[in-house]
């Protein structure tokens, strides 16, 4: 008898789960729904054409690749604090005088053990 009660139980538990899982799914569902419903219903409208970006009246913005050297320190009787110096503290830096790119030597490998013949 006893076996049976037990069997009978099992039984019972999982069917329970099993509805359990499918309140559970049709909880998600249901929340799915109301959110994009929701979304729907928020009143987002595209921007119109009046409202797209533009382009700059000078054309479009281009990459400027400058070299750049830090500001001279300016010299003086005692210590700077930050607010005493120009940029709040900041390290500022103007265009340096030599614009061209470095290239490497003609003849060397470039770096080591890249196979090339190495310097002259």
């Amino acid at each position: 008898m006893q076996t049976a009660d037990l069997a009978a139980g099992r039984g019972a538990l999982g069917i329970g789960m099993v509805v359990a899982a499918a309140v559970v799914v049709a909880l998600l569902i249901g929340a799915f729904a109301f959110g994009s419903r929701r979304v729907r219903q928020a009143g987002r409208v595209r921007p119109g054409p009046e409202e797209q970006p533009r382009m700059p009246e000078g054309g479009p913005v281009r990459e400027v690749r400058e070299d750049r050297e830090p500001d001279e320190m300016p010299t003086g009787e005692g210590r700077l604090t930050p607010h005493e110096m120009k940029g709040r503290g900041n390290s500022g830096t103007r265009t340096g005088a030599a614009q061209e790119r470095p290239r490497w030597d003609e003849g060397s490998s470039g770096g080591f053990g890249s196979g090339g013949p190495g310097a002259r």
